[in-house]
């Protein structure tokens, strides 16, 4: 790459490389990086996960594991007129501990494991001015309020004195941006900051740094591997690939005219809204089917060819079906105050037809990944029921015990959406799959051997892996595996529980492709769980939009893609950013908190005690929850009516 025009950048990396030593040789994680952030802009550093990112900004930060070898220069012009060559201070010197910090700031990728869980909000965010500002205690608390009110928090005050626990994964990360900003900094770095967020809480993430960057003059490099993101924020893009810099520019001549293949290939891996959406993605590298199909030659399993019929049967039937969690003080206290148990899922009744994949879409905490979990019978419902009918049998799966309940568990399976903590970091790969088959006691240990190397074949992944512990894995492998287990019992039905959140583009494309190629194979019935609606687009038959425990409204994917009917569907699609420089977000809409923006929603879809609203039919299997006395033409927007 040509070098960088000689302006006056606030930072400037040339020539970076960062090394570390292994038995034989180096792995050069950064090799001849360069880049620069201008002041006030938002420079964007894309690439794969192992790409060199995130290691890059660390570095910058001088926060690179000690035993790194690291050489080239990290220009950042502070508040001297002459710039300073961070590399060149000792790793935890006075100088380097007064920059980190005071005039740069870093957003990490994980606000959870980023914050300590035994420190409140508020004495972990005043740490930064105890450490570079004159503060009394009583001004800290002052300004530390007033930058958590700055990024969101309606009730600062009380945010203060809580732990990070306490906090949505939304909310942490508000709390993680506070932090950084405190102290006024000219650059925030910006770790993967709205990774596995759902798409509302991730726009106002995005205009919060834009409206943080442009009232405090910060120059931004967001670190990122989602291009809609780029799209909409940034203003100039960095491409790095196997720890070089294969690309930049701005933003509108990288999406306008990429050069590299391999910019191409993360563009054209990225799931997109609309009919488009519907065309098979194109990872940089894809599995082979020919696995997949020694797969479904195999005697083992059992799965049916889905059954031709005017009228799709139900595979599974919920009526009615309710769960409520008491808040945590009131689940182990004798002395609090009685309170009411929240409702994580509200009177649901929804069909999963035979052969489809159902999305289930809405905001964190709206009850998705709950109502997943009644669905295998990790959870059972407080009220309602809930019908499997596999066409030979029928079980309520709420009654179902002994050795009905052990045939129902080979039937329903379940992907998470963390395979690092759903794997056993003690078992070998091999183990981790051949021990359902183990518990069922599915064939001779000859016959589950053949299994599991059948199973390692249809993920893409060759016989040696069985060997392997999950922690030698990349991130996308490891969720290969947990399908891999998943469907190691011949299920009938699985739900796939944000299995694609935390993936970069090429990877999900990967995960998606080979869900979709099973579901063709093997006969499958998927629950399709996601905040990302680009993604469920590319998956779905039927969507369902959940919020507040509730069903909302319910359709074929068309349907609710470019007629959706309800404001809160409609708001979930409006948050979706595009790869598309022309097309950004509403950023003034995404400004405004949840509970605002149902105020704003027409009458006829607010709700109250006295006045619940219901799912009216409005044709062709389009169902959406409203008031019953509403009228539908004052309801329904201009497109949808048409």
């Amino acid at each position: 790459m040509d070098k960088l025009p000689n302006t006056r950048d606030l930072l400037r990396v040339e020539e970076l490389n960062v090394a570390f030593p292994l038995l034989k040789g180096e792995l050069h994680a950064v090799n001849g990086a360069s880049l620069r952030v201008l002041p006030g802009r938002i420079t964007a550093l894309v690439g794969e996960s192992g790409s060199g990112k995130s290691i890059t900004g660390l570095t910058i930060m001088g926060l690179q594991p000690r035993i790194a070898r690291v050489t080239g220069r990290v220009l950042f012009h502070s508040s001297e007129d002459a710039p300073v060559n961070l590399l060149d201070l000792p790793h935890d010197g006075k100088q380097i501990r007064a920059i980190r910090g005071g005039q740069i700031g870093m957003i990490f990728q994980e606000p959870m494991t980023s914050f300590s869980p035994l420190h409140t909000i508020g004495n972990q965010v005043s740490e930064a001015l105890r450490l570079h500002r004159l503060l009394s205690a009583r001004e800290a608390r002052e300004r530390c309020e007033t930058m958590l009110g700055r990024v969101g928090f309606s009730r600062p005050d009380r945010v203060f004195d809580m732990y990070p626990f306490e906090l949505s994964g939304g909310m942490r990360q508000r709390a993680m941006i506070a932090m950084a900003v405190i102290c006024g900094p000219s650059l925030l770095i910006a770790d993967e900051p709205t990774t596995a967020l759902d798409v509302t809480i991730q726009a106002q993430i995005l205009a919060l740094i834009r409206d943080l960057q442009e009232e405090l003059g910060l120059g931004v490099l967001m670190i990122t591997h989602d291009l809609g993101v780029v799209a909409n924020v940034a203003d100039e893009v960095v491409v790095m690939h196997h720890g070089r810099v294969v690309e930049a520019g701005t933003t509108e001549a990288i999406f306008r005219d990429p050069t590299h293949p391999y910019l191409r290939g993360l563009i054209n891996a990225v799931p997109v809204l609309g009919e488009k959406g519907r065309e098979r993605l194109r990872p940089l590298r894809e599995i082979p089917a020919e696995g997949i199909q020694e797969l479904a030659s195999m005697g083992l399993l059992h799965a049916e060819p889905r059954r031709s019929s005017l009228r799709p049967r139900a595979l599974i039937s919920l009526r009615n079906v309710t769960k409520s969690f008491l808040p945590r003080h009131e689940s182990w206290s004798f002395f609090a105050p009685k309170q009411t148990p929240a409702r994580a899922v509200d009177d649901v009744c929804l069909d999963i037809l035979r052969g489809e994949c159902l999305g289930l879409v809405g905001e964190s905490g709206s009850g998705k990944t709950t109502l997943g979990k009644l669905l295998v019978r990790a959870m059972q419902p407080d009220t309602g029921s809930i019908i499997f009918d596999s066409g030979d049998s029928v079980i309520d799966m709420t009654e179902a015990d002994g050795a009905e309940l052990d045939a129902l568990r080979t039937r329903v399976q379940m992907i998470f959406q963390d395979p690092v903590s759903s794997l056993s970091p003690r078992m070998t790969v091999g183990n981790i799959l051949a021990e359902p088959l183990d518990i069922h006691r599915r064939g001779s240990p000859a016959q589950r051997r053949r299994m599991v190397s059948a199973l390692l074949h249809a993920i893409g992944l060759g016989d040696g892996a069985a060997t392997r512990f999950p922690h030698s894995f990349s991130g996308g492998q490891r969720q290969r595996i947990g399908i891999a287990r998943a469907l190691a019992l011949a299920p009938e039905f699985i739900v796939c529980d944000e299995v694609v959140s935390a993936l970069d583009v090429s990877v999900q494309a990967q995960i998606l492709n080979l869900l979709k190629d099973l579901q063709r194979e093997l006969h499958l019935t998927y629950l399709f769980i996601s905040h990302d609606l680009a993604v469920v687009n590319y998956m779905a038959d039927r969507i369902a939009v959940m919020w507040r425990g509730r069903l909302v409204e319910i359709a074929p994917r068309r349907i609710i893609m470019e007629a959706a009917v309800h404001p809160y569907t409609r708001a979930l699609l409006a948050a979706v950013p595009v790869p598309d420089p022309g097309r950004r977000l509403d950023i003034l809409a995404a400004r405004i908190p949840a509970e605002q923006a149902e105020l704003l929603w027409p009458d006829a879809f607010r709700e109250t005690p006295d006045q619940p609203g219901h799912l009216i039919d409005l044709g062709g299997g389009h169902l959406v929850r409203m008031n019953p006395t509403a009228r539908l033409a004052d309801t329904i927007p201009r497109e949808a009516a048409g």
